[in-house]
């Protein structure tokens, strides 16, 4: 059993994705982030960094509960506890890892940077504004290139790379981003949207 201390995030919508995915069974743990619930010393001490998702598996390696935080990892964690959407072989594995850490290091910091000056500034910044939206649009740019010749982002196949950028791509109107400008992306969009797992896994925590 997995679980899972979640919010309606892109971080946190990519766990319960993978969770609907790999059909690991799993328990939902809200952690209300609007109210600081992450501060939390209950919290702190399964993730010291205070931020949402964490994963505790109660049947982890040796058969003994074991915690996961930062998204990147868990998907890690998750794909090698069920050898699903991560590839053994050496080259496509480190392909979906690499557009994993794009994300990471990229679209998740950029996008995120994109909707706090948007819509929780409390005045605005028009550097910051310009900086993020060109940032932005420059990332969608790669995004578009990259899906421009295979259906997904790493060795030709939908895998956890897909899975991390999906719930970012998911709140282009925050951004102020038309997808028609980036039709490649459009495409990947909307397919990876109609999967049922991805559906399911878009709703937690419920409303």
């Amino acid at each position: 059993m997995i679980d899972l201390y979640t919010w309606s995030t892109p971080n946190g919508r990519k766990i319960s994705i993978m969770l609907e995915e790999t059909g690991l069974p799993y328990t939902v743990h809200p952690v209300n982030i609007r109210n600081n619930e992450q501060f939390k010393p209950e919290y702190l001490a399964l993730n010291p960094n205070g931020k949402i998702p964490t994963i505790v598996d109660t049947e982890g390696p040796q058969g003994k509960p074991f915690t996961v935080f930062e998204s990147g990892a868990i998907l890690i964690y998750l794909a090698e506890k069920t050898g699903k959407l991560l590839p053994a072989s050496p080259a496509p594995r480190s392909e979906v890892i690499q557009w994993l850490m794009f994300q990471m290091a990229g679209v998740g910091p950029m996008f995120g940077q994109n909707h706090h000056f948007r819509r929780a500034a409390p005045e605005p910044v028009p550097y910051a504004l310009n900086r993020y939206a060109k940032e932005t649009e420059r990332l969608y740019g790669v995004l578009d290139a990259r899906l421009k010749s295979q259906p997904y982002l790493a060795a030709g196949q939908y895998s956890i790379a897909d899975i991390a950028t999906y719930p970012w791509v998911a709140r282009h109107d925050w951004q102020e981003i038309a997808l028609e400008a980036y039709p490649n992306v459009k495409r990947w969009f909307d397919g990876i949207g109609k999967r049922p797992a991805v559906v399911k896994g878009m709703a937690i925590p419920a409303a």
